[in-house]
């Protein structure tokens, strides 16, 4: 219970206003370590409520501070901008009682508002690395105030390539700091990094390490290649309950799926990277609201979607590795709800499928 944990009223206050009350296994976890000002590394399944886990004890810190302190205290990294968005709504909420303020940074859209708003010294920044280093280079920000960082998907950022930018922002910032590292796989290149920033830090371990969330039920159907676009729109048709997310390995693999089945009659809209920003925030509320039953898109949204109640996730292709199925799949099954996810296997496509599911330690069939 939120109630049970001593929280300020005004904080309590934004956590009714989101509905909450019970907290879940990660929140349980790290709230109480966080509150006492230590490091901590949080592993957990995707869709366990990572976000409040670290947002909640951060705003605690500060609504209890007997002295306030103008300037950016906090820094929360995200890998993707819908990621970093959602964040920064999540902080919106929770903050609606408070006067603490704080900003998305991310790119695709104009620098001059988010140069404003890190000039005057928002206080907290959630913000992917890309973007902020060009903020950094143009030295719009100061961050010589931050008392805490959170890494937020950091074995993703590692798979993007973000890591010399991670490891460049942080070691700009103060040493004396707080840091909050949440991620859903922990690879050794992360347990690196956490041993040079991070000061012995406790760890929170949340249900199987690196797999998916006991909640999804996982299939998988043998098809050729060249007729899965056509599988597909029937199972669409026939088969499929509620929002279907697809994933696809490419972006004009993304597009051509997309294109295919909006050319059968299916509404269906389409998210990667080379669409625009405003593109894929068009395409992403259209998706939750229903407007499109069907969502196509490329791993940029494997993270950075956050939307209740996505009935399938179906893999067009196998997908490389285990943690981008873990990653993919983990879009369905959240809050302890229900999902299933559904793997389109060509047949020479077996061996891979194979070895994924050694890898991720459940059976694919």
């Amino acid at each position: 219970m939120f109630e049970a944990l001593g929280l300020d009223d005004r904080l309590l206050s934004g956590i009714r206003d989101l509905g909450w009350s019970e907290t879940r296994p990660i929140q349980s976890g790290v709230i109480p370590l966080a509150m006492t000002g230590a490091d901590v590394i949080a592993c957990a399944e995707t869709g366990t409520g990572k976000t409040a886990a670290f947002l909640v004890p951060i705003l605690q810190r500060f609504l209890r501070a007997p002295v306030y302190k103008p300037g950016t205290k906090v820094l929360v990294l995200a890998p993707t901008r819908e990621l970093a968005v959602q964040i920064e709504d999540q902080v919106q909420g929770l903050t609606y009682h408070t006067t603490i303020s704080s900003i998305a940074v991310y790119g695709g859209v104009p620098m001059d508002p988010q140069e404003r708003a890190l000039r005057a010294g928002v206080d907290i920044v959630v913000a992917t690395p890309g973007r902020l280093m060009d903020h950094m280079r143009h030295e719009t920000t100061n961050l010589t105030g931050i008392e805490v960082l959170v890494l937020d998907e950091a074995d993703r950022m590692l798979d993007m390539g973000f890591w010399p930018d991670v490891e460049r922002i942080m070691a700009s910032l103060p040493s004396e700091r707080q840091t909050l590292l949440f991620s859903a796989t922990i690879p050794a290149e992360v347990l690196t990094l956490a041993r040079e920033f991070l000061h012995h830090p406790r760890h929170v371990q949340v249900g199987r390490r690196g797999g998916p969330a006991q909640t999804i039920s996982h299939a998988v159907q043998t098809v050729a290649r060249e007729k899965k676009v056509e599988w597909l729109a029937r199972w669409l048709r026939q088969e499929a309950e509620g929002p279907v997310l697809i994933f696809c390995r490419t972006k004009i693999g993304a597009d051509r799926v997309a294109s295919r089945l909006s050319g059968m009659g299916i509404r269906v809209a389409v998210v990667h990277a080379d669409r625009t920003q405003q593109q894929r925030m068009s395409a992403v509320e259209g998706f939750r609201s229903g407007t499109y039953p069907v969502l196509v898109a490329t791993d940029v949204a494997a993270r950075g979607l956050d939307i209740d109640g996505i009935a399938h996730v179906v893999n067009f292709e196998v997908p490389d590795t285990p943690e981008a199925y873990v990653h993919r799949v983990g879009r369905t099954g959240r809050a302890e709800a229900t999902g299933r996810a559904l793997t389109l296997v060509a047949p020479e496509e077996v061996r891979a499928l194979r070895a994924l599911e050694k890898a991720v330690g459940v059976q694919l069939q």
